[in-house]
C-alpha cells in the first residue's frame, strides 16, 4: 500500500526558521500519515501492559498519554522510528544534525495529537 504525505498548507512563510519548516514540511504530514497507526501502536501498548484506559477520566488519559512517553524509553524509540521510517535520505541527513530537538518536536506533536484523539482510542 502506497501512502502518500497530506500536504499541509500555509505553516511555511519566508520568516519560518529551518527546524520549523522541517516540522512543519516534513514531520507533521508523516505523523498525520501515520495517525491511525500510531494509535493502533498506543492501543497495543496499554493491552500488553494491562492498562484500563477506559475507566480514567479525560484528564487522567492525558496524563497517562504522556507519562508513557516520558518513562518508556522503548516505546518512545519505536514511535520516533514510525516517523524516522518515512524519510527520504535528504530528509534523514538534515534530520541527523539535529536530532535531538527533531525528536523532541515529534514526541510532543505525537502527544498532543493522542491526547486530542482521546476518543479514538477503543481500549
Amino acid at each position: 500500500m502506497n501512502k502518500e504525505r497530506p500536504e499541509l498548507v500555509n505553516l511555511v512563510n519566508k520568516n519560518t526558521t529551518d527546524v520549523e519548516k522541517f516540522q512543519n514540511e516534513v514531520l507533521r504530514p508523516i505523523i498525520k500519515m501515520q495517525h491511525h497507526l500510531l494509535i493502533a501502536f498506543f492501543e497495543n501498548y496499554l493491552q500488553k501492559r494491562k492498562i484500563d484506559f477506559k475507566v480514567l477520566s479525560e484528564e487522567k488519559k492525558k496524563l497517562k498519554i504522556k507519562s508513557i512517553f516520558e518513562k518508556d524509553i522503548n516505546f518512545k524509540n519505536l514511535i520516533l522510528g514510525i516517523v524516522a521510517g518515512h524519510f527520504s535520505v535528504d530528509e534523514y541527513l538534515s534530520y541527523k544534525q539535529r536530532s535531538s530537538e527533531f525528536n523532541k518536536r515529534i514526541l510532543q506533536i505525537i502527544i498532543q495529537r493522542l491526547q486530542n484523539s482521546i476518543l479514538e482510542i477503543k481500549i
